[in-house]
């Protein structure tokens, strides 16, 4: 039987298993096409990785590192899970394949201008309340077609 890990692991082969981890509260998208993986490191004593928080304290912070940890066991070696601040994570580090992941979700991305509907792609619509059910998204009322939806804070 061949093994699907390499029994020595690269980068970019910890960074392909990085995208197949999904954000725990928007599992339409990777962590990496969410842009918060920062650095890996493949070294002797382990596999070693930074993510940027989307926003200081956010709530799924032990749920990402307990998902990292448990898909990068695969490799074989001890792995190290930092979470670090600098560069402060902005929405720019956002892949299209994460624009298009939030969208799936129901949940416009991130914008300069005009919000638009994920469902409709009506820029008719109003805030409901700055404040969505985390901190990085506001609640959104599509005048178009009617839907309630959230919006990724820009930052």
């Amino acid at each position: 039987m061949v093994s699907a890990v390499p029994v020595s692991p690269t980068e970019p082969a910890v960074r392909r298993a990085l995208a197949e981890v999904s954000d725990p509260e928007i599992p339409t998208v990777s962590i990496v096409d969410l842009g918060i993986v920062e650095r890996v490191a493949v070294r002797d004593d382990g596999i070693h990785v930074e993510l940027l928080p989307t926003f200081v304290g956010c709530p799924a912070l032990d749920v990402i590192r307990a998902t990292v940890e448990e898909r990068l066991a695969d490799f074989g070696r001890p792995v190290e899970v930092g979470f670090r601040f600098d560069p402060a994570w902005t929405t720019d580090r956002l892949t299209k394949a994460g624009r298009d992941g939030l969208r799936r979700a129901g949940i416009a991305p991130p914008s300069e201008g005009a919000v638009g509907c994920p469902f409709c792609d009506s820029t008719n619509v109003a805030m409901d309340n700055l404040f969505g059910p985390t901190l990085c998204r506001s609640l959104f009322y599509c005048r178009s077609c009617r839907q309630p939806f959230e919006s990724f804070k820009p930052v």
